[in-house]
């Protein structure tokens, strides 16, 4: 668990469902909740919250032991259409409050993320939501928010591997208490052949994602891996009983290429589904 900045706490290890089609989502799901994992992450974006939903009301998991959460998409942000769009998601979700609602993208050209935020922490306050974050989004534009709202967001979910370690927007988010958050955390499957990972991978008797899972859990990031396979959805989780040295973490963050795989969070304007 990682203690947050509003008193509350997140597992470190997510299930996320980003690309998993809705046909497999129910299926997905459930295997991991039975598992062990207890945090789910979706977003509205997905089209998979209901699946999501329906996976975790027949796992028979009590709701207090689940984190679930969503977030909020680019065409909705503005302060009504928040809310309008939160209740959207709990309902497809079938559940009454969310553990954390991420603003999914900043979307600077658009200028809507203030009072997008300021509906969330109306929200926050309503008890509806235990904890309001955001996602990609770069220092100027947490400075914006902060300055703005005077809220720091408990959770920033950005894309971070070791060909992008953010290292700059982590110190970043170390000063202000904020919690990093990685998604796309195996480089969305370009690093389990790197002959780095592999090598550790080999002398650790672990599996490629696990060494990298498990520098992320090192480096103090929450990481949400995704799978659609059993076996790897298993081993996904099953990162808490070994350690790498130093050596191993120095070798895996000298691969920063500063190579992106997802859009730059400072030019994505995109409202589509």
């Amino acid at each position: 668990m990682i203690p947050l900045n509003d008193g509350n706490c997140i597992p470190a290890v997510g299930f996320g469902v980003f690309k998993i089609p809705p046909a497999d989502t129910e299926q997905a799901v459930g295997t991991a909740l039975r598992t062990g994992y207890r945090h789910i992450d979706t977003a509205a974006m997905y089209g998979n919250e209901r699946e999501t939903g329906r996976a975790v009301a027949e796992s028979g998991v009590p709701r207090d032991e689940l984190y679930l959460v969503t977030k909020l998409w680019n065409a909705d942000q503005g302060y009504d259409s928040t809310l309008a769009a939160f209740d959207a998601s709990v309902d497809r979700l079938g559940i009454d409050y969310l553990d954390l609602y991420l603003v999914h993208w900043p979307m600077p050209q658009r200028n809507k993320y203030v009072d997008t935020f300021k509906a969330f922490a109306h929200l926050r306050d309503q008890g509806r939501i235990r904890s309001i974050g955001v996602s990609n989004f770069e220092p100027e534009h947490l400075q914006v928010l902060i300055d703005a709202t005077g809220i720091v967001p408990a959770v920033n979910q950005v894309e971070l591997h070791p060909r992008l370690p953010q290292t700059e927007l982590r110190e970043v988010h170390s000063r202000l208490g904020i919690a990093t958050e990685a998604w796309g955390p195996l480089g969305q499957g370009s690093l389990l052949t790197h002959s780095t990972i592999t090598g550790i991978a080999e002398r650790c008797g672990r599996t490629p994602a696990q060494v990298l899972i498990r520098w992320h859990l090192q480096l103090g990031n929450i990481v949400i891996p995704k799978s659609v396979n059993p076996k790897r959805i298993a081993s996904n989780f099953d990162v808490f009983d070994f350690e790498l040295s130093s050596n191993d973490m120095a070798s895996i963050s000298s691969l920063d290429d500063g190579n992106r795989l997802g859009p730059d969070p400072r030019t994505f304007d995109f409202t589509g589904r």
